[in-house]
């Protein structure tokens, strides 16, 4: 698999980029499939394809603190993004497991690798709910959320990112996101800075587990520059995307 570290200028560009790359493996231009890893260096929300602003983001609050809100192309709810919050994308060809691109074999295949990965580190992850990783609390205590993750599924291949939290500041994500309409059982209705917690891991550790957890070891030596800045002008850059 290539190797793809790149963090672009912009929150836009940056989702973009995602999205251009899945559009080169559904072509047949990476066969071997591509890790990109990035980080924003600001604060930004990301709805999920079918989110409802009204129902999952305090507009107002984002308004108020200048924080953009963007539409991804995957699933899932909206999220917070920014520093300390480390995003992944992993973008393989429908045929590189048995069983892709159903839904459910991807998100077993995924996860259960990236949580391999980190076990000798983090000893108590695991898989929670749908598509989620979190940390398994001693006693009675319900899990807590270290890394969300939604794809994006077409004929030929599946992109499938997320986060990983490891310096995050958790109390933003109370201050604009709203209570998710749908929640994962292990959730137990818990607020957001009590759901979620950071992995006790730097950036460059994380970097480094996912880059042998899938084995991307060769640098990929362009990056689809043209079909990234055509997909911000195409989606990102209108509002009726947002909004829709």
């Amino acid at each position: 698999m290539r190797h793809l570290p790149l963090t672009l200028d912009s929150p836009a560009a940056n989702l973009a980029l995602d999205d251009a790359l899945q559009d080169e493996v559904e072509a047949g231009l990476q066969g071997e499939g591509v890790l990109r890893v990035w980080e924003s260096p600001r604060p930004v929300v990301v709805l999920g394809r079918s989110s409802r602003v009204d129902q999952e983001v305090r507009i107002d609050a984002c308004r108020r603190d200048e924080i953009p809100v963007l539409r991804r192309t995957s699933g899932g709810a909206a999220i917070v993004a920014g520093p300390g919050c480390l995003m992944y994308a992993v973008v393989l060809e429908a045929s590189a497991a048995p069983g892709l691109p159903a839904i459910d074999v991807a998100h077993k295949l995924v996860l259960k690798r990236i949580a391999a990965a980190l076990a000798p580190q983090v000893p108590a992850i695991r898989r929670s709910g749908t598509s989620d990783l979190a940390i398994a609390a001693g006693g009675e205590a319900a899990p807590v959320k270290v890394s969300g993750n939604s794809l994006r599924v077409r004929r030929r291949s599946v992109l499938y990112h997320g986060t990983l939290l490891y310096d995050f500041d958790l109390t933003c994500m109370g201050r604009w996101l709203a209570e998710p309409p749908r929640q994962p059982e292990y959730r137990n209705r818990r607020s957001h800075d009590q759901f979620v917690t950071n992995l006790p891991l730097s950036r460059a550790e994380l970097t480094e587990t996912l880059a042998a957890a899938w084995d991307a070891v060769e640098p990929l030596p362009d990056w689809p520059r043209e079909r990234t800045a055509a997909i911000v002008a195409e989606r990102y850059a209108r509002p009726d995307w947002t909004i829709a």
